[in-house]
């Protein structure tokens, strides 16, 4: 990394990213369908109008670095150091208006993801982790994030994007673990790992994520006391199957629900 101000440049791409991204909420645009006939998978305008805007910053700033984006792709993506984008994280909510989306900006070293941020900026909100420590900023002030110590199941909430996108067998493992709850609550995409490192919900089983649908939500989560696996046990870190809890003790008992 270079003498650059990094929580100065962090910030600055979420400010670029939601000044872009921001017109196009609850206004009238142009959604596309990328599934080629699958399950449907929107983009808009805003997608590409804030991943474009730090894409620019980050080449400018870091040339050596690599990037990779939901909406253009990979770049360099053997360097050490890869900044991975989702310029909304919950497209499906944002064509619907709905302010439970966000821009995800994560960065990794050697494959390894070491600070992440979610910025929320019609909300005014900015969730942020190294995986040391994590960080709320918001029309509240200022507080480092810890998560809930909860560890029994039975009194946990757990979220999902929707139960309806696992697939095959995905689906009874998941419903193994629901059904041990106290509440299960649906949709809401980045913003339940973030409610999560913020201590308001206790796990997050999904499946099917894509990269850049996670690595910035890991340190988040990590650094506020979490943790985040596949659903082997495994790194998170490249997607796929995904299980996030507030602490080790939760997690264990849901991996075991989920591999039963």
């Amino acid at each position: 990394m270079s003498a650059v101000d990094f929580t100065e440049f962090v910030s600055r791409l979420a400010t670029l990213s939601g000044q872009a991204i921001l017109p196009f909420f609850r206004a009238r645009h142009t959604t596309e369908d990328k599934s080629g006939g699958g399950v449907f998978d929107p983009v808009t305008e805003g997608d590409r109008a804030g991943e474009d805007v730090m894409r620019n910053l980050i080449k400018r700033t870091f040339p050596a670095h690599g990037i990779l984006g939901e909406e253009f792709g990979a770049e360099n993506a053997d360097a050490d150091y890869v900044w991975v984008l989702d310029p909304i994280d919950g497209t499906r909510a944002f064509i619907s208006g709905i302010p439970v989306w966000g821009t995800l900006i994560g960065l990794t070293r050697k494959g390894v993801p070491v600070y992440g941020m979610m910025n929320q900026p019609f909300t005014g909100e900015r969730f942020s982790g190294d995986g040391r420590m994590a960080r709320y900023e918001g029309p509240n002030g200022p507080r480092e994030l810890h998560t809930r110590q909860l560890t029994n199941l039975a009194e946990a909430t757990l979220m999902t994007t929707s139960p309806h996108l696992f697939v095959d067998g995905q689906k009874a493992a998941y419903d193994r673990v629901e059904s041990a709850v106290r509440m299960a609550r649906y949709g809401c995409d980045c913003y339940a790992y973030c409610m999560l490192a913020a201590g308001h919900v206790d796990l997050v089983i999904e499946s099917g994520l894509k990269p850049y649908d996670i690595v910035a939500l890991i340190p988040i989560i990590e650094g506020a006391g979490g943790i985040v696996t596949s659903w082997d046990g495994g790194s998170a870190a490249q997607g796929g199957t995904i299980l996030a809890a507030g602490n080790k003790a939760l997690h264990q008992a849901a991996l075991a629900l989920l591999n039963g």
